[in-house]
């Protein structure tokens, strides 16, 4: 299986029960586990009842935790390219640009770019120290888009290159006819820096012995077409999906509303079974009780290897 797991789905599935379900269970077999939120309601702190926050915390014997906060992560990757332009612009263009980043700090796009930075330097950091990293992250459409990023911006940032590159040829013939010698171009810098990051998080994302999708869905409609739609989806980026989560599985009963619920899953179940070529699927069954801390070794149990 691999290192990295993203816990992804419609939300009100399950997904943070079962991401750190998973993870304790990974942890109870001996493996060092890093559980990492990226949901911006922060579930995981309320399930192990204990505040986690940005800075890796121990929750129990292998396993550590983190949440990473999309507004902060935003906030400092603005703070960050500021930090860039200042050493590169005049400080007239420099108040102008300021400006722009300013609004661009809530425009679409900003929250996911920054959280995927995040979630990179988080596995570039750690992954040595753990046998398994796994994400809890926000309902499909967000974490899709996150992890397609890669791909969108590695051609967006070879034509920022190649524009670039274009205006320093003619920088550097104007110098040269007026005798003046050229320096190095510290955007071309930035910009190859974030080019090398892209492509070393698309190469993690399409290895599917580094990386892997696990979806958790119910067995019911809508989250079965939210499902296909993503992993064709994930696909057509080269993202492997390796396993699936059927969570809250209806218990046998006599009363007669509850046997006709019980028809009707067992016939989406059929429907996941032949709709979804991955390598598991596993069944988890519905509890009495909402999971927390002292619960959640129960739903583990199902995520035997």
């Amino acid at each position: 299986m691999s290192k990295i797991l993203f816990f992804g789905g419609k939300g009100g599935v399950g997904k943070t029960s079962c991401s750190s379900a998973f993870a304790v269970k990974r942890a109870s077999e001996g493996h060092k586990v890093l559980l990492v939120s990226t949901d911006p309601a922060h579930s995981t702190s309320d399930l192990f009842e204990r505040k986690i926050g940005p800075k890796i915390v121990p929750l129990r014997d292998n396993l550590d935790a983190l949440e990473i906060d999309p507004q902060k992560e935003a906030d400092d990757y603005i703070k960050m390219i500021k930090g860039n332009m200042s050493q590169i612009v005049s400080p007239i263009i420099l108040d102008e640009m300021n400006q722009q980043l300013d609004a661009a700090r809530v425009s679409p796009g900003s929250h996911e770019s920054a959280l995927f930075d995040k979630m990179i330097e988080i596995i570039n950091k750690t992954s040595a120290d753990y046998d398994y990293i796994i994400f809890d992250t926000a309902p499909t459409g967000h974490t899709v888009r996150l992890l397609s990023l890669p791909e969108m911006l590695g051609a967006w940032m070879d034509t920022l290159l190649r524009k670039r590159r274009k205006t320093m040829a003619l920088k550097r013939m104007v110098d040269r006819a007026k005798g003046k010698e050229s320096e190095q171009d510290p955007i071309i810098k930035i910009l190859m820096r974030r080019k090398e990051n892209l492509e070393k998080a698309r190469h993690i994302m399409m290895d599917e012995k580094s990386l892997s999708f696990v979806f958790v869905m119910n067995a019911e409609r809508l989250p079965i077409e939210e499902t296909k739609k993503a992993v064709k989806l994930l696909k057509k980026y080269q993202i492997p999906v390796q396993s699936l989560v059927v969570n809250r599985i209806l218990p046998e009963s006599k009363d007669e509303f509850w046997k006709n619920k019980k028809l009707s899953e067992t016939k989406y179940l059929e429907e996941i079974n032949e709709s979804f070529d991955v390598s598991h699927i596993y069944k988890i069954p519905m509890f009495q009780s909402d999971m927390k801390a002292s619960s959640i070794d129960q739903m583990a149990d199902y995520f035997r290897k």
